[in-house]
């Protein structure tokens, strides 16, 4: 196999919904065939919409960008995402899954765990889990003076719905995407 010859960039850009926690979509957008079976990840599109939340809290979600990498090839059971978070981001509000299982692979920078047991510093090479029904509330948060790139995995669990304690919000999967809503239930 011949490795010194570079991998092609991608020319057209899959766009993909996103999760209220903005992580991967919870259901694949249709596959369009690609004649790839490998991509540079750093290189495949980037998200075309920041973010899902309804105002004012997608503002909040500046300076993060998403490549939807599992959606490059049509996968359909999880997702994985390569999200760039600037100084000064956070990766989404603080939130728990009903039912999506999520994980982390931390790659460049030192970001900030934010969970319902405190404030936990990553570094590159560290990793963490999220199990779906815990109501264990979490975020990442750029502190640093330099970008933190990290690696998202989601499963696209139907029926899913999540809580964020520290936001008048609540969504709900539904067909095609997520409903917003206040947590009386009065949509956004």
């Amino acid at each position: 196999m011949n490795t010194s010859a570079p991998i092609p960039s991608p020319v057209a850009s899959t766009p993909a919904s996103e999760t209220p926690s903005d992580a991967p979509s919870a259901s694949a957008p249709p596959f369009k065939p690609d004649a790839r079976v490998a991509w540079v990840a750093a290189e495949a599109p980037e998200r075309a919409k920041v973010s899902n939340y309804p105002p004012p809290f997608a503002a909040l979600m500046a300076g993060r960008s998403k490549r939807p990498l599992g959606d490059l090839f049509g996968l359909r059971n999880f997702g994985v995402n390569l999200t760039t978070l600037q100084p000064g981001a956070q990766s989404s509000l603080r939130h728990a899954h009903s039912r999506q299982d999520e994980f982390i692979y931390i790659i460049q920078g030192n970001p900030m765990l934010h969970t319902d047991a405190g404030a936990t510093p990553l570094a590159p090479g560290m990793c963490a889990g999220f199990r779906a029904g815990s109501g264990d509330a979490h975020h990442l948060v750029n502190p640093g003076p330099e970008e933190v790139v990290y690696l998202e995995i989601g499963d696209r669990s139907a029926g899913d719905s999540a809580s964020y304690p520290d936001d008048d919000l609540r969504a709900e999967k539904v067909e095609g995407g997520w409903r917003f809503l206040h947590k009386d239930g009065t949509p956004y």
